[in-house]
């Protein structure tokens, strides 16, 4: 399953998408997020791998302020990042009976002229986690869960820092957008090279070249640039290891939306023109759903079901989307959405008497959606099988297309 990156900022203005509702592990099998009880906010932990989706809350010994970061581990149990007196503090929450236990983990103290400290996205294998602490000229790469002897220091990053994706299984190989000189290129963080630097995203010296989501099993990834239109952002996609062109397709241009992709189906080895792509859509009269695919040439605009934690949501391998939702009368949900292939087949979603709002069925939401058929574009890369296993990829610069060679398809 492939999850979103998350930026905190809320202000698409600066290249960062919107806040999820809440973070899903790389897995798939555990959310987390702050719920409301009246005026006061505390963890809550969703588990979505079994028969159906629950919901356990983790309240501490004093609510949570409403900034306070959580992130859920692949064993269960949630990080919390609180910040208090200039002090950034970790703990790992677990239930118990009765109540909350807590795991203290240690604090990150950040210079008083830093632009503070997140939450990096889950890291695929759940056992660690990791934050970046932006300075005015280097960035901090901590790892805050997971280590020996509480929060480590791994690497420091010349440059301002932002985004976050990781672009392997195995936690190795994180790529960031990083500002120097008045422009923001992605660029890979290694791991296990003390955090050795490569480029990335550098599609035009000029440019701002930010990545946004990844997929390890085939490659694609999302970005955003304003390449193809100096001044202006727009959403292309490209291929890890592949010498083809960064592509702008003209159907993700939504004028007077903001388009922030959140999720990629995963399992599609050397296909990545078949991938789904879970689309934010946030418009003047709210927020939807969209799902594209680089091999077709429209994005199917789909309602939200009710209670959405928007921007939140997972692929499975055989191209179901799964959307968590919370609503009074379903505190805990999944809307789940049947992809169509990139032929264009109507998508199948079951449907009922509300007219497209989702519907409780046992702690479960089954989503009324359709989506209109549109016929598929040419695939940007050549097919294969997806049964394939996929030869291990370091991640090569997406800058050797010139931008003559651009489609915008």
């Amino acid at each position: 399953m492939t999850v979103c990156a998350i930026e905190p900022s809320a202000n698409p203005g600066n290249g960062g998408p919107p806040r999820a509702g809440c973070t899903i592990t790389a897995k798939g099998a555990y959310a987390a997020r702050l719920a409301l009880s009246g005026d006061s906010w505390y963890p809550e932990r969703w588990t979505l791998d079994g028969p159906e989706p629950y919901a356990v809350p983790l309240p501490g010994h004093q609510p949570e302020e409403p900034g306070t970061e959580v992130q859920p581990m692949d064993d269960g149990r949630v990080l919390v990042h609180r910040v208090a007196a200039g002090r950034h503090v970790f703990a790992l929450l677990y239930p118990t009976e009765p109540g909350t236990g807590e795991l203290p983990l240690g604090a990150v103290e950040c210079a008083a002229d830093s632009a503070g400290l997140r939450l990096l996205p889950p890291v695929p294998g759940g056992e660690r986690a990791y934050a970046l602490a932006v300075g005015p000229r280097t960035t901090v790469l901590w790892q805050v869960a997971g280590g020996a002897f509480g929060p480590e220091r791994v690497a420091e990053i010349p440059g301002r820092c932002s985004g976050g994706v990781w672009l392997d299984r195995t936690g190795r190989i994180l790529a960031v957008d990083r500002e120097t000189g008045g422009r923001t290129k992605a660029v890979v963080v290694d791991l296990e090279r003390d955090g050795e630097v490569s480029p990335l995203l550098q599609i035009a010296a000029d440019s701002d070249d930010r990545i946004l989501l990844a997929d390890p099993d085939s490659g694609l990834v999302l970005l955003r640039s304003d390449a193809p239109s100096p001044g202006q952002d727009r959403l292309g996609w490209g291929v890890l290891g592949s010498m083809l062109p960064v592509r702008f397709p003209e159907c993700l241009r939504l004028p007077d939306c903001v388009v922030t992709p959140f999720a990629i189906q995963p399992g599609q080895a050397l296909t990545p023109e078949r991938c789904a792509v879970a689309l934010r859509v946030d418009g003047a009269f709210g927020s939807w759903v969209g799902v594209w695919r680089p091999a077709e040439r429209q994005v199917r605009h789909l309602p939200a079901p009710e209670g959405w934690l928007t921007g939140a949501g997972l692929w499975t391998a055989d191209g179901e989307l799964r959307l968590p939702c919370s609503t009074p009368r379903l505190p805990c949900g999944v809307a789940r959405l049947t992809a169509p292939d990139a032929s264009g087949v109507r998508a199948e979603a079951a449907r009922d008497a509300s007219g497209g709002r989702a519907e409780a069925s046992g702690g479960r939401a089954e989503a009324a959606w359709d989506a209109e058929e549109s016929a598929p574009g040419e695939p940007g890369e050549p097919g294969g099988t997806d049964t394939a296993t996929p030869a291990p990829r370091r991640p090569v610069p997406l800058q050797q297309a010139p931008l003559a060679r651009l489609v915008t398809k």
